[in-house]
C-alpha cells in the first residue's frame, strides 16, 4: 500500500496493466474514517484486482464544505486508508487539480462512486474515460458530516444550558445590586 502522486501514478499503472490487473478507482474526503468508509471500500475493491483511492486534499475540502473541515488532517487521512486491507494505492487530489483529472489519469477499470456523487449525465461523460461506472448505496446510518453535526448540536446544547443558568444568576446580581440588595 502506497501514497502516489503525479510521478509515480502512471509508472505504476503500466506495471498493472502489463499484468493484467482490474484497475478500480474510488475518491472522496474520507475524513474521520468510519466503518461506512470500510464497508463502502471493500465493495470497491470487489470490482477488480487493485484498489486506488482519491483522497480530496484540506484545502479542497474547506473549499467545499466550510472552514471548520475536515476534521483529520491529509496526512493522517491518507495514512489511515492505506491500513485497510481492501485500499492498495491512495493518491491526494488537490483543489486546483482540473475536474476528472485523477480519472482521466487512471481511466481505471471501474469507477466507484455514491449515488450522490454523480448525476446520470456525468456518469455517461465519465464512461469516455472508464470501462464501467458502479453506483453504490451509503453503507453507514449516518454521515461524517452527520456526525460532525450531532456534535456540534450537543456541544450548542451544553453551552445554551450552561450559559442560560449563569446569565440568569448573573443578571438576578446585577438587580439586586442595583435595588441596593445583597445577596
Amino acid at each position: 500500500m502506497a501514497v502516489l502522486d503525479a510521478t509515480s501514478l502512471p509508472i505504476i499503472l503500466s506495471k498493472l496493466r502489463a499484468k493484467g490487473k482490474r484497475v478500480v478507482l474510488t475518491q472522496g474526503s474520507f475524513d474521520m474514517v468510519h466503518i461506512g468508509h470500510g464497508r463502502y471500500l471493500e465493495q470497491a475493491k470487489s470490482y477488480g484486482d487493485i484498489l486506488i483511492v482519491g483522497v480530496d486534499s484540506d484545502a479542497k475540502i474547506k473549499h467545499r464544505k466550510g472552514d471548520d473541515r475536515p476534521i483529520v488532517p491529509q496526512d493522517e487521512r491518507l495514512e489511515m486508508l492505506t491500513y485497510l486491507k481492501s485500499v492498495d494505492y491512495v493518491y491526494l487530489k488537490e483543489l486546483d487539480a482540473p475536474k476528472y483529472s485523477l480519472i482521466k489519469a487512471v481511466t481505471p477499470d471501474v469507477l466507484v462512486a455514491t449515488r450522490d456523487t454523480y448525476t446520470p449525465q456525468k456518469i455517461a461523460t465519465l464512461k469516455k474515460y472508464c470501462s464501467r461506472v458502479e453506483v453504490l448505496e451509503p453503507m453507514a446510518t449516518t454521515s461524517t458530516s452527520a456526525k460532525i453535526r450531532l456534535l456540534q448540536m450537543g456541544a450548542a446544547q451544553k453551552i445554551s444550558e450552561t450559559l442560560s443558568s449563569k446569565l440568569i444568576s448573573t443578571i438576578e446580581d446585577v438587580l439586586a445590586e442595583l435595588k441596593g440588595e445583597k445577596k
